[in-house]
């Protein structure tokens, strides 16, 4: 819970315009819908997509490594990474199943993305339900442990002579049509008031200079009075 004296005060110290962006911005951010980046090689791809979801009001993103590292370019994200909130899944142990339960935790199904297995069609996805979109990395996609959790699939329709698209375009086409939907419905898929307190905080303190000893201070402060 974050203490509204203390967002309050951070706040006073943004400028009318950067309090009245962060307003904007997150009315139209969403856990409704989240991106799930399953062992993407190269550094231009994830940082693409991660402008996507910055983009298109994505607030959180789960990185899942095995053979490969993720990395994100600040030239190609824009800083888009400052703003949303990672999930990385790196660590010891199996990586896949560790991010599955958390997603699964959180009350999500899983959508796979891919054009080879029976899926439904972007533009007949059931948006009502808390989705997490899985993409898989270049060339492979999505893994077949992955592929086996997952609870749908999702493809989006192609007429050409290729069967695929480039992850990051890919990307960018599914949440740019279920997110413009999805805020065009009934579907209860805004962030709580909680929530957006917690972001907001958070992106205080990454625009303001020193703010974790403004913060220490003010805490000081306040447990002396």
């Amino acid at each position: 819970m974050v203490d509204p004296a203390l967002l309050a005060y951070l706040e006073g110290l943004l400028t009318p315009r950067r309090k009245a962006r962060f307003n904007e911005v997150l009315a139209n951010r969403t856990r409704h819908f989240t991106v799930v980046l399953e062992d993407i090689f190269q550094k231009h791809n994830t940082s693409a997509i991660v402008r996507s979801c910055d983009v298109f009001g994505i607030q959180d993103l789960y990185v899942i490594e095995k053979r490969y590292h993720s990395y994100v370019s600040n030239q190609v994200a824009k800083g888009a990474q400052k703003w949303i909130d990672f999930h990385q899944y790196d660590g010891g142990g199996d990586n896949t199943k560790l991010c599955i339960r958390a997603l699964r935790k959180k009350g999500y199904q899983l959508i796979a993305t891919t054009p080879h297995e029976e899926s439904s069609m972007l533009a007949d996805f059931d948006i009502t339900r808390k989705s997490a979109f899985i993409f898989g990395v270049e060339k492979r996609g999505v893994s077949e442990e992955m592929m086996a959790e997952a609870d749908g699939y999702l493809k989006i329709p192609m007429v050409g002579f290729t069967e695929s698209l480039n992850v990051s375009v890919a990307t960018a086409i599914i949440l740019q049509s279920l997110t413009e939907r999805l805020r065009n419905s009934t579907v209860n898929w805004q962030l709580s008031k909680d929530e957006i307190d917690e972001i907001r905080l958070d992106w205080c303190m990454k625009s303001i200079p020193n703010a974790d000893q403004i913060r220490r201070r003010f805490e000081e402060e306040q447990n002396n009075t």
